[in-house]
């Protein structure tokens, strides 16, 4: 998983960039978890009960994105998402996987590691 943080020029704002696999995870650090150290706290917790088998999912729901922790695996999908959605006929016949753009999976020590050096970035 590739990413960058930068401050925007402009609001000094936190942002990050992410390759376009996983593009929609830079969005959802902005938007849910910002600089909220209690925000951060409660989805490593999570992390900790899953990988501690106290439990075996954990959903984390949030205002744009909604968080998915499993044994191994994270995904982050937005919540408008409907993957039941028609296409235009012209966009379908392009072939775009706009699906892609709405969810983004990765590993739980991938993901661990990226939170840590957001907090890191942001200072939370």
């Amino acid at each position: 998983m590739e990413y960058e943080f930068i401050h925007d020029a402009v609001t000094g704002s936190a942002k990050a960039k992410f390759s376009l696999e996983h593009q929609v995870i830079g969005p959802w650090l902005e938007i849910e978890v910002g600089q909220s150290t209690e925000k951060l706290s409660l989805i490593l917790n999570a992390i900790n009960q899953i990988e501690s088998g106290k439990s075996q999912e954990k959903t984390i729901a949030g205002h744009e994105y909604s968080l998915v922790l499993s044994y191994g695996d994270v995904n982050i999908q937005a919540n408008a998402f409907n993957g039941d959605a028609i296409l235009p006929e012209g966009l379908a016949e392009d072939g775009i996987n706009f699906d892609s753009h709405d969810s983004s999976s990765c590993g739980m020590d991938d993901f661990r590691t990226l939170l840590l050096s957001w907090a890191k970035f942001t200072k939370t």
